[in-house]
């Protein structure tokens, strides 16, 4: 990361987590080359969770994981790291198949762990990313 702080840009989602403003985090920051984006679920703004599956909460994760990332000038291809946090990995199939989808080509180092819960009971399924472009 880069040490000075004007380089450094910090965003709400678009549109918000309705956690972002109890809680106090940005969704992205932008550091120098690098963006990071921190843990999100298909959580919508009014708090409804998108999906009822493993896959369907995965690629609603990524949907805007990717909007996040375009914010900032970034895509898919600039992503390096992916973790996917979930609450049951005998499913994991289920989100390494929809993560295959959206980053099959790009390839980014990935860890997928097994948590004992997310924030909300129906959440099964949170990821956060790493982009770096030089």
């Amino acid at each position: 990361m880069c040490a000075d702080s004007t380089q450094i840009k910090r965003l709400g989602g678009d549109p918000p987590s309705p956690y972002e403003d109890p809680i106090g985090f940005s969704r992205v920051v932008s550091a120098g080359p690098w963006v990071l984006i921190g843990g999100t679920t298909a959580v919508d703004p009014s708090g409804f969770v998108v999906g009822t599956t493993p896959y369907e909460q995965t690629l609603e994760v990524l949907r805007k994981l990717l909007h996040e990332l375009s914010r900032v000038g970034f895509g898919a291809e600039d992503v390096v790291m992916t973790r996917m946090y979930v609450t049951d990995i005998s499913r994991s199939e289920e989100v390494g198949r929809a993560h295959g989808e959206v980053f099959g080509s790009v390839r980014p180092v990935a860890t997928m762990v097994e948590v004992s819960g997310l924030i909300d009971p129906r959440m099964l399924v949170e990821i956060e990313l790493t982009a770096y472009r030089g």
